[in-house]
């Protein structure tokens, strides 16, 4: 059992250009992904063309690490790896 509780902060500059291959990303570690939650600004007049998504992982430190590395390797996306020991 891994005592790890590991969360990746993944931004997305420009998603309109950039969902697609980021969504590839999330769907091939789709098994790792125990929550993800989707955030950008919104309001009645505009839609934020940047954002950020919060990924729970479930899995090993090396597993979030290498997805993380893929998902950073797309252009306009920064990832931030947060890991808490139990």
């Amino acid at each position: 059992m891994n005592d790890e509780h590991i969360i990746l902060g993944i931004h997305v500059s420009d998603r309109l250009k950039n969902a697609v291959e980021v969504q590839k990303v999330f769907t091939e570690y789709g098994c790792n992904i125990k929550t993800r939650i989707g955030l950008h600004d919104v309001d009645a007049s505009a839609c934020s063309p940047s954002g950020v998504v919060l990924i729970e992982f479930f899995g090993t430190i090396g597993e979030a690490e290498a997805m993380a590395a893929k998902v950073g390797a797309v252009e306009g996306v920064d990832v931030q790896t947060m890991v808490f020991g139990h």
